[in-house]
């Protein structure tokens, strides 16, 4: 009889392997369909909103070949984490506390903490602004509400990893029609849109674009997400043979696929609607959220873009804060074994976000939440080569991943993608250090 997973015994507890894999065909994708939409959100969070308005206000549609190429790399990145949790029964962050030296493994865990808080403090500010532009509340008291979102999270968790995954592409779906609406009232030129999709030299050569284009490169591919994917995927009771995990590599790689491509045309969306309703209009400095929402309706004719744009990203901060959640849980547990009770992971979490974004806040009012969401995502961007080289690394590792050991092709793709990360952020570093 084939192996079934002992449900219970991943990083996610009583989450692991506690959703039977049932259907065939094309109704088998039913049964996998959820991670992938949790991975998608951290390449639609609020830290995408403010580089996407930032390069669409600045450079019109340039920019969208940076996010199509950003999603290129999140979709393999994505198969590859997938492929591991499934492949060898490891997180990412556990393959790194079982293949590395402690030291190292201690390196990557503090690396990989830096990176969720930059994550979640751009989900609090987000969540803020969207609560400032929605209900009036002022940025820090918005700030401080956001602690309140542990409480929603607890009690998505405590109805089991399927309502929490169906919670999540409820929100999803907000966000995509919202931002459907939003760009039939904005009209922009197809033209243009397509242009905007070939690469131009000058992102590499003007250190302001390259700026920004690392940090929707940061934005996009996010560094937490492949250490959450490796670990949700393994939620589904598929079989452990070789048979079964092909099945579940195949299905799994479907459903984070097309999730990510919803989050490619919610990302493209955003940076168009600033292109075509900032940039067309000589307002090239527009990079906070605020002044793009203030903006909207005497720009676009009508206040329902306004109260569209702020509730989709009201739907997005909460998404976000989920699936950062999620993330912080698995890398503790995954590279020290460490297990907390979730309501203290997550205000910890929460805690180490609001005290920043409370006195940026305080201090600076809207410009420096604008500024600090750019750099939180600069930030994940600088954190991101310490995910994805271990990843590339276990990958084409055939002793821990047997038959399912990276094609040679497979490899040099993903090594390329690694070494681009690593150049764009070397030259991002060499531009900030030499003014």
């Amino acid at each position: 009889m084939a192996k079934l997973p002992d449900p219970g015994t991943g990083t996610l507890g009583a989450a692991h392997a506690s959703i039977p894999v049932t259907g065939k065909g094309a109704w088998r994708l039913l049964a996998f369909l959820g991670p992938g939409y949790l991975v998608s959100v951290g390449y639609m969070d609020p830290g995408n909103w403010a580089t996407d308005l930032a390069g669409g206000s600045a450079y019109g549609t340039t920019l969208l070949s940076v996010i199509l190429l950003s999603n290129l790399m999140a979709v393999l990145l994505q198969a590859l984490s997938l492929k591991l949790g499934i492949a060898s029964g490891l997180d990412l962050a556990q393959a790194c506390r079982a293949r590395f030296s402690r030291p190292v493994a201690i390196s990557l865990w503090l690396l990989a903490e830096v990176a969720i808080c930059a994550c979640d403090l751009a989900e609090v500010i987000g969540t803020a602004i969207a609560l400032q532009l929605l209900f009036g509340l002022p940025l820090v008291q918005g700030v401080v509400l956001t602690a309140a979102n542990v409480l929603v999270i607890l009690w998505l968790q405590s109805r089991g990893f399927r309502r929490l995954e169906a919670f999540v592409i409820a929100l999803i779906a907000i966000v995509f029609v919202a931002f459907v609406i939003q760009l039939i009232f904005a009209g922009p030129s197809m033209g243009e849109v397509l242009l905007g999709f070939i690469p131009d030299p000058r992102i590499i050569t003007d250190p302001a674009m390259l700026y920004v284009a690392i940090g929707i490169l940061g934005a996009t591919v996010m560094p937490h997400n492949l250490y959450l994917h490796s670990s949700i995927v393994q939620t589904r009771a598929y079989v452990q043979d070789e048979a079964g995990k092909r099945d579940a590599i195949r299905w799994a790689t479907w459903d984070s696929t097309i999730a990510l491509s919803f989050a490619l045309l919610v990302n493209a969306a955003i940076l168009i609607l600033a292109a075509s309703t900032f940039h067309t209009t000589g307002r090239t400095e527009v990079a906070e959220i605020q002044e793009a929402h203030a903006l909207l309706t005497p720009l676009l004719g009508t206040s329902l873009a306004s109260t569209l744009f702020a509730v989709a990203l009201l739907a997005s901060g909460q998404n976000s804060t989920i699936t950062a959640t999620l993330a912080g849980q698995i890398v503790m547990e995954g590279f020290v074994n460490l297990r907390m009770k979730p309501w203290a992971r997550q205000l910890l979490t929460r805690g180490l976000a609001i005290i920043p974004a409370a006195i940026v806040a305080s201090f600076y009012g809207e410009s420096g939440t604008a500024k600090l969401l750019v750099l939180s995502q600069v930030v994940l961007s600088l954190q991101l080569p310490f995910a994805v080289i271990p990843l590339v690394i276990f990958t084409a590792d055939k002793k821990l991943m047997g038959h399912f050991k990276n094609r040679r092709l497979t490899t040099i793709v993903a090594s390329i993608v690694a070494a681009l990360i690593v150049v764009l952020n070397a030259k991002l570093l060499w531009d900030v250090v030499t003014g």
